[in-house]
């Protein structure tokens, strides 16, 4: 009993550990000014969360359970706005599935080694996460238009939107996103892993 009383806490612990990692909803307000800080802390807080969750379980698989909790609870924050009355497209619900999923499978294809899973595992989800992400926010109608629209009575003054520069290709936050996510997941991971042993 405590075994599984154990599992329960360390997976509701770890999931308010990324849900507090920077805002985990992407509202269609600020969605793109958010996007590379929720790279980067979504994809070390889900590396952090799921190798220290999948090493105490020794199970691949664990990653995308972790993940699916995430998406399940994100859902839920999801439909309270839509309640409060706000429109279906004004949170963006994150990927975090198949990124978990690429760390299942490295901790599975590399017979459970933790170190493989932290190195490899850890860059695959900083490198997909913004990718699947940013797919994702593609998909939203309008959204600078539904942010003057919609505004939250609680937008900070530094996150009223203004209209994008288009053009400065340096500034891409996929680029951005996914390489201090990328660089970033490993050392932090380790970390984690190395607190739980």
């Amino acid at each position: 009993t405590t075994h599984y009383l154990f599992i329960v806490v360390v997976a509701v612990n770890s999931t308010l550990l990324t849900i507090n990692a920077g805002d985990y909803i992407f509202y269609t307000d600020w969605a793109w000014t958010s996007f590379v800080v929720f790279s980067i802390s979504q994809s070390t807080m889900l590396v952090v969360g799921a190798i220290y969750y999948m090493l105490f379980t020794g199970v691949p698989g664990t990653a995308t359970y972790y993940a699916t909790i995430m998406t399940i609870y994100t859902w839920v924050a999801k439909g309270a706005w839509f309640a409060l009355g706000y429109p279906y497209d004004f949170i963006v619900v994150p990927v975090w599935i198949p990124s978990a999923m690429l760390l299942d499978l490295t901790y599975w294809a590399t017979r459970r080694n933790k170190h493989a899973a932290i190195i490899i595992g850890g860059t695959l989800v900083g490198l997909s996460l913004p990718i699947f992400n940013m797919i994702n926010l593609l998909l939203v109608r309008d959204p600078l238009e539904m942010a003057f629209k919609y505004p939250r009575p609680t937008l900070p003054p530094y996150m009223t939107p203004i209209e994008p520069q288009v053009g400065k290709f340096y500034n891409s936050p996929v680029a951005l996103g996914s390489g201090a996510g990328a660089v970033l997941s490993v050392p932090i991971a380790a970390l984690g892993a190395k607190l739980n042993t």
